[in-house]
């Protein structure tokens, strides 16, 4: 690609978090190592049940005051109150600041230029680029072709990179099913958080059957789609790019319909899940098998 391109992310919102406990405030909430994070620098994180599913996925990106936490629109909101219900004496303040701040996907030869804000690389896949926090009177200067942001809708399927609320049901979805242990979206070394030991004993104990993963179709796929092996239900698709999309799938029932020749449906379309998923899942199968 010669050109960078940016989609704005109508569909994303800000929540500021600042003040002299910032980050141990964060820190002891989400579901990634926060500490010691440079100004500019960001990551990728949740907010958990204490039964360990998500509730809220987030980039925290650090800032001179604290942070920003880039998140899903609908949810900002929510989020914020659920920070305000943790914070008791901490010495923080908490904002929705959707209002002032726009967010942007960019992609291509070069970071776009900002006057004002941030831009900083996507802490998931490198392949996605570069994500824009800036005022949302920049929004329409930004550098670069400005595109549908269902483009980056469509990149992020092709690139195997779920999202909550489109790929998988947020406070019903264990942080593994969301491929947040391939995502650089979970620390395993850093110390407790809400949920941390049912995500710990998955990790450790545990062969993960659930997983989204990208499935490809003989025809375009339709999102919300039921994914079948006879009258079985296996699977959802959630966001589609023509015959590509998302799905979060029993991956273990999978492997034994294509062991057994089975072919698995969606709509009218015969669907293949990503044989770099099945593999890693017997891989995975066959070391716990191995394992005293």
């Amino acid at each position: 690609m010669s050109t960078t391109v940016v989609a704005l992310l109508a569909d994303r919102g800000v929540v500021s978090l600042s003040g002299a406990d910032a980050t141990d405030f964060l820190d002891n909430l989400a579901t990634n190592d926060l500490s010691g994070m440079r100004t500019g620098e960001a990551r990728y994180a949740g907010l958990l049940t204490p039964q360990g599913k998500i509730l809220f996925e987030f980039f925290a990106l650090r800032t001179e005051e604290g942070f920003l936490l880039d998140t899903r629109a609908d949810r900002a909101r929510d989020l914020l109150k659920r920070l305000t219900m943790y914070k008791l004496r901490a010495k923080i303040a908490l904002a929705d600041v959707s209002s002032d701040y726009g967010v942007a996907a960019a992609w291509g030869p070069a970071a776009p230029t900002i006057e004002a804000g941030w831009c900083f690389a996507d802490p998931r896949n490198a392949d996605l680029g570069w994500r824009v926090i800036v005022p949302r009177a920049q929004l329409a200067e930004l550098t670069g072709e400005i595109v549908p942001e269902a483009l980056y809708h469509e990149r992020r399927v092709t690139l195997g990179v779920p999202e909550g609320g489109f790929d998988y049901t947020l406070g019903d979805t264990f942080p593994h099913e969301a491929n947040y242990d391939r995502l650089r979206g979970v620390s395993f070394t850093k110390g407790c958080f809400v949920g941390q030991e049912v995500v710990a004993r998955m990790q450790n104990k545990t062969v993960v059957r659930k997983r989204v993963t990208l499935v490809t179709g003989t025809e375009p796929l339709t999102s919300g789609s039921e994914i079948r092996i006879g009258a079985a239900i296996i699977g959802t698709v959630g966001t589609v790019a023509g015959p590509h999309g998302l799905a979060l799938l029993r991956i273990d029932r999978a492997i034994e319909a294509a062991d057994k020749g089975e072919p698995l449906v969606a709509g009218t379309a015969t669907v293949t899940a990503d044989a770099t998923t099945l593999n890693r899942y017997r891989a995975s199968a066959a070391a716990r098998t191995s394992t005293p």
